[in-house]
């Protein structure tokens, strides 16, 4: 096989002085991806390979509404790399989609399943509008229509989506109807993230807060901080963070301060997780919940917990704010929280940073377990779903901190180090297709 190595090419880096937003998502993950691609000596070729992405697809869809009129929304899938197998990566429904997001999130996806070291590769769509404007009619034209504009790269060996911000369950079975009357028969492995009657995993729903729960388990003890009495703030109080709260709970953590988009609240005793979550049920948010003092989401990140979990949107704690945190562990739960110039705030404050590559995989290692599923038309008992999910959380974990330990790195640097490393392999191993 021909050696990719050059080494009389040196690797050329972007300006930096043209990334003029803390808060822009591809360059945050590529500034992380640089430190760690000079620390394990990345070829300068794969390292050209692994900064750009596969496809980058825009589309154009129009959408008869209820009232008649006719809406054009945009569309946008990125396929980051699939040298590992097919691209992974959700789709969400949200006015904030943009492009630059996209791309960074499906990089993360890359990295994200590379680190837990399942076969897939990364990728990210979503779809410019406003779901909670919108009738379910509605949401389903533009499902199907925006399933048509991207099914070209769509495929169980090719590209497999799942829900993320805005999307669920629905919207994944309407997808997967949709791909399959387009190639005329059912396939279930299509998508992943469905209901459990069309092929769904048992335990997938609970899975990313699980891997939470799980990795936040195992940094309280590589610490040396006991888990019973813990205390824990949670930002985002959805189906991750409600999830993970309860888990912790479980495990004997006290959750002190939670929080979603119209605010949150802090109670030193304890908060009632289940009752806060049969509130949401009831109210559709924590508004009105009066089991606790107001605050708001930005006082529940300086709370003094032992452990922080930003399990919400983007860039939550940045330069502004970093210092001006308390908690021993942050455990990533949403995706990007934390900016890369707050990295090294958080690295100078000691606190123990699990990052969102790591800390949030539960879910695509699910879903992974549910494509194997499908495939293999076999089923698998929540209990065997749960066992294989902390099988490889728990040893991700680990290789992460050794890699830390060893090269006196933080887990976020450790984590990209590892996720790197394995796509590079393969790519080298794969050789170039000329």
């Amino acid at each position: 096989m021909a050696d990719l190595r050059l080494p009389t090419t040196p690797i050329v880096r972007p300006d930096k002085d043209r990334f003029l937003a803390e808060e822009n998502p591809f360059e945050a993950m590529m500034s992380r991806f640089d430190r760690a691609a000079e620390l394990i000596d990345l070829e300068p070729g794969i390292y050209k390979v692994l900064r750009s992405p596969e496809k980058q697809i825009i589309v154009s869809i129009p959408v008869l509404l209820d009232s008649g009129e006719v809406e054009v929304f945009t569309g946008i899938r990125v396929l980051y790399n699939t040298a590992r197998g097919p691209a992974k990566g959700g789709i969400r429904f949200d006015m904030a989609v943009n492009l630059d997001e996209v791309k960074a999130l499906a990089a993360w996806m890359t990295w994200k399943c590379a680190v837990v070291n399942i076969p897939f590769g990364g990728a990210k769509g979503g779809v410019i509008c406003d779901p909670l404007k919108m009738s379910a009619g509605e949401l389903e034209r533009v499902t199907r229509r925006y399933t048509a504009g991207i099914i070209k790269v769509l495929g169980p060996d090719s590209d497999v989506p799942a829900p993320d911000v805005n999307t669920n369950e629905r919207v994944m079975a309407w997808l997967m109807d949709t791909y399959s009357m387009h190639v005329g028969h059912t396939v279930n492995a299509i998508t992943t993230g469905k209901p459990v009657e069309m092929g769904g995993s048992l335990g997938r729903r609970e899975a990313t807060g699980r891997g939470c729960m799980l990795v936040a388990r195992e940094a309280l003890a590589h610490l040396g901080m006991n888990i019973k009495g813990a205390t824990v703030a949670v930002q985002g109080f959805g189906n991750v963070g409600s999830i993970a709260a309860q888990l912790l709970r479980q495990q004997g953590c006290k959750i002190t301060a939670i929080s979603d988009r119209t605010g949150g609240l802090v109670n030193t005793k304890g908060i009632d997780v289940d009752d806060a979550i049969e509130h949401i049920r009831k109210h559709k948010t924590l508004e009105g919940y009066t089991k606790g003092d107001v605050i708001s989401n930005e006082e529940l990140l300086t709370q003094g917990v032992d452990v922080l979990l930003p399990a919400a949107l983007e860039n939550v704690i940045t330069t502004k704010n970093a210092a001006s945190i308390k908690a021993k562990i942050i455990c990533e739960g949403a995706n990007g929280p934390t900016t890369a110039g707050a990295d090294t705030i958080l690295d100078e404050k000691g606190i123990f940073v699990i990052p969102d590559i790591l800390a949030n995989a539960g879910g695509v290692t699910v879903s992974y377990f549910e494509w194997v599923q499908n495939r293999g038309g076999y089923y698998w008992s929540e209990k065997t779903v749960n066992e294989r999910l902390e099988e490889i959380m728990v040893r991700s974990f680990q290789e992460v901190l050794h890699l830390s330990l060893q090269h006196k790195v933080n887990m976020r640097t450790a984590a990209y180090m590892v996720s790197i490393n394995r796509v590079a392999t393969v790519h080298k191993l794969r050789g170039i297709y000329a």
